[in-house]
C-alpha cells in the first residue's frame, strides 16, 4: 500500500481550512467529494485523520504526523517534475564534453561559466581528449559534445566550426627570432611539445609544420599543459609550437611569433551526434559556445 500524491493535496487543503466546505471552495470541489477523498485515505492508513463534530474538524494525532510527509511528498513531486520538464527542454541533467589543447586557454573556461549561469541544473562533466578521441566518443557515447580539429567527415555526426586557430613560435625573449626567415630560424634550437599521448593530432601538426620548412625538431621537453610548456619556454630549456589563443595566458619572459604559413593554420569545430537524446541540451550549449567565439571576435568577451 502506498500513498497516491493526488490524495495528499485534499488532505493538506482540509488541515489548513479544518472546515469542509471552505477546504471543497479552495480546492473546486464538492463537499461529498472531498469527504470521499479523505475516507479513502484514511481507510488506507488505518485509522481517522480528523475528528469531525457539529461545530469543528481537528486533526488526529495520525493526521499531525502525515501533515510534514505530505508537505514533503508534494514538494518532491513538484521538483520531480519540474525537473524532468527541465530535461525535456534541454535545461537539466549531465552533459559530458570533449575538448582539445586549443580551446583550452580562453574559450572553454568562458563558455563553461556562461553554461553554468544559464543553466544550474545541468551537470558539466569534461574530458581532455584528442580529436581522434573524441570523434570515436561520440559515436559510442562517452561524451555528448566534442571542441575539434575540423573537418568532421562522418556522416553520423553533425558539426559547426567556431574559429580559426594557428601555431604560432613562442620564443624565450632575450632569444633573437629571424622573423624573415620566420621558423626555419629555430631549426638548430631544442623544442618542447606536448607528447603524442596527449594529442595525437596537435602532436603531429607540430612536426609537419616545422618540416614543411625543411626540419624535424629536436624534443628535449615534453609537457602535457600549455601553460607548462610557456614556462618551461621562460625557463629556456627551449622553444615551442603553441596555439595563438596562447597569448591570453599573459605569460611573462615569452614572446610568440606568427609564422605566416598556411600550413600552421586549422579550424576548430563543435560537433556531436546526430542521434543524440541529448539533442536539446547540445544545442544549447552549441548556442552559448557559438556567442562566447562571436563575442571574442567583437571584443566584448
Amino acid at each position: 500500500m502506498y500513498l497516491d500524491v493526488s490524495e495528499l493535496e485534499p488532505f493538506l487543503v482540509l488541515a489548513s481550512e479544518l472546515h469542509f466546505r471552505k477546504a471543497a471552495e479552495r480546492l473546486f470541489i464538492s463537499q461529498p467529494a472531498l469527504s470521499k477523498s479523505i475516507r479513502k485515505l484514511e481507510q488506507k492508513v488505518g485509522g481517522p485523520l480528523f475528528l469531525r463534530t457539529r461545530r469543528k474538524v481537528v486533526l488526529t494525532e495520525s493526521g499531525r504526523v502525515l501533515v510534514p510527509l505530505a508537505e514533503k511528498l508534494l514538494r518532491e513531486s513538484k521538483s520531480a517534475f519540474e525537473l524532468a520538464q527541465q530535461s525535456t527542454e534541454g535545461r537539466a541533467g549531465s552533459l559530458h564534453i570533449g575538448f582539445g589543447v586549443a580551446t583550452v586557454s580562453e574559450i572553454l573556461p568562458r563558455t563553461i561559466l556562461r553554461f553554468r549561469q544559464t543553466y544550474p541544473n545541468v551537470e558539466l562533466q569534461m574530458r581532455d581528449m584528442s580529436t581522434p578521441a573524441q570523434l570515436r566518443g561520440l559515436l559510442d557515447g562517452r561524451i555528448d559534445v566534442g571542441i575539434v580539429r575540423m573537418p568532421v567527415d562522418d556522416p553520423r555526426l553533425q558539426a559547426v566550426s567556431l574559429f580559426r586557430e594557428r601555431l604560432v613560435a613562442a620564443v624565450p625573449s632575450a632569444l633573437p627570432f629571424d622573423q624573415r626567415k620566420g621558423l626555419a630560424s629555430l631549426r638548430d634550437r631544442p623544442f618542447i611539445m606536448y607528447p603524442r599521448s596527449v594529442s595525437e593530432t596537435y602532436h603531429g601538426h607540430f612536426l609537419a609544420v616545422c618540416r614543411s620548412v625543411g626540419f624535424t625538431p629536436r624534443i628535449v621537453q615534453e609537457a602535457s599543459e600549455l601553460f607548462t610548456i610557456l614556462n618551461f619556454v621562460r625557463a629556456g630549456l627551449g622553444v615551442s609550437l603553441v596555439p595563438y589563443s596562447a597569448i591570453r595566458m599573459r605569460v611573462p619572459g615569452i614572446r610568440l611569433y606568427d609564422l605566416h604559413m598556411g600550413e600552421a593554420e586549422w579550424r576548430i569545430g563543435v560537433a556531436w551526434n546526430k542521434l543524440s537524446n541529448k539533442h536539446a541540451m547540445i544545442a544549447r550549449f552549441a548556442g552559448i559556445i557559438t556567442n562566447v567565439v562571436k563575442g571574442r571576435r567583437s571584443g566584448k568577451c
